[in-house]
């Protein structure tokens, strides 16, 4: 069964982004954002070779992502896929990923 999977990271990375979006927009645009995140989440479960690569950052284990001005990061190869960090893509990604190595 194809499907998807948040790490627990990945998951404080998307209540993060509602909250936000919650209080600078409103509860119905963050429930909004929220729905269009796992639409692409089941999309990528279906398609986990869509994204790209971006070796300067991670191995080829990890594909990337963009929703939004989000950049997600997940494990494509993995059953099911398994989403590892929602950042937004404003973001120094070196400084994240040092920060916070995926598992």
């Amino acid at each position: 069964m194809k499907g998807y999977q948040l790490t627990t990271e990945a998951q404080r990375d998307l209540d993060a982004i509602a909250e936000y979006i919650a209080i600078e927009a409103n509860v119905e645009r963050a429930i909004a954002v929220l729905h269009e995140f796992r639409t692409e989440f089941r999309k990528l479960a279906e398609m986990p070779g869509m994204g790209h690569f971006r070796e300067d950052l991670l191995d080829r284990r990890f594909k990337f992502w963009t929703v939004y001005s989000y950049v997600v990061v997940y494990r494509w190869e993995s059953t099911p896929i398994q989403v590892i960090a929602i950042v937004h893509g404003a973001r120094d990604l070196d400084a994240f990923f040092a920060r916070r190595p995926p598992g």
